[in-house]
């Protein structure tokens, strides 16, 4: 089987003729992608395009949806996480997921992120105190919290939720970060932090991220996936263009990406 094409080497998550189905419709079809470690990948895309549902067959999330398959393989770290082998819950403690709406628990901040280590074996007091600690630094939200940790993660505002959530997902310490429109429901300066957050989170973990603004995929990621409907009777989604993305917004080498970096789409 052929490699993907990729901008570099050094990858941690392929795609190999990916299809995913939900029942009998095929929502994507014949995706084959490189994901770089210690970068930021975008995969942007007009609305019903198959950016959320490429994203979530990364980690097996699909599969939380009834009938939904997949044809190809997904590799991580050159391991076919969809082998019959494979524990769904540890590929997705290894490549964890970040919501478009923040999502925390009814429980307290510390709890929260708490909760994710306990699930994944850790017990002792002084440890999880520590990790809630180190994820919460990395999710750029100690500085906020560490005074009020036993308050409900809801009375945070809408930016700080979206950070607790991505100190839970980092409480597992995973290898990579997917990101599902991550600031799409939060205000402008809520959304620069997220995206300065991903810049430094980008040292230690591997992100992709689906967003719908052009202007953010522009300014935060390294490379960038550009999604198409396909043409036919049975439109599928696909990846039409993949590659550094000051390449894609400047030179791509599709007419349709150009369309709709440039606002022309449609």
């Amino acid at each position: 089987m052929s490699e993907p094409i990729s901008p570099h080497n050094d990858h941690i998550l392929q795609t190999h003729s990916l299809a995913v189905y939900y029942g009998n419709f095929k929502a994507v079809s014949d995706v084959d992608v490189n994901i770089q470690r210690h970068k930021i990948s975008a995969i942007i895309g007009p609305s019903g395009c198959g950016k959320s549902t490429l994203l979530r067959a990364f980690n097996r999330m699909n599969e939380l949806s009834p009938g939904t398959h997949i044809e190809g393989q997904v590799l991580f770290r050159e391991q076919d996480i969809y082998s019959a082998d494979i524990d769904p819950v540890e590929v997705r403690y290894r490549i964890g997921m970040v919501f478009q709406k923040p999502n925390p628990f009814p429980k307290s901040i510390y709890e929260n992120v708490a909760w994710a280590a306990r699930i994944h074996g850790v017990r002792r007091k002084d440890q999880l105190d520590d990790l809630v600690e180190s994820s919460l630094q990395q999710a750029a939200l100690w500085e906020e919290v560490k005074d009020k940790l036993q308050q409900s993660g809801l009375t945070l505002s809408g930016g700080q939720q979206q950070r607790l959530c991505i100190a839970r997902a980092l409480a597992v310490q995973p290898e990579v970060i997917l990101m599902d429109e991550p600031a799409s429901a939060l205000d402008p300066i809520a959304t620069l932090k997220i995206e300065e957050l991903m810049q430094e989170l980008k040292k230690n973990y591997t992100i992709v991220i689906v967003t719908h603004n052009m202007q953010q995929a522009a300014r935060v990621s390294d490379f960038t996936a550009m999604m198409m409907l396909t043409n036919g009777e049975a439109r599928s989604g696909t990846v039409i263009e993949f590659g550094e993305t000051k390449t894609i917004f400047t030179v791509p080498q599709d007419k349709r990406t150009e369309d709709y970096v440039t606002g022309r789409y449609g």
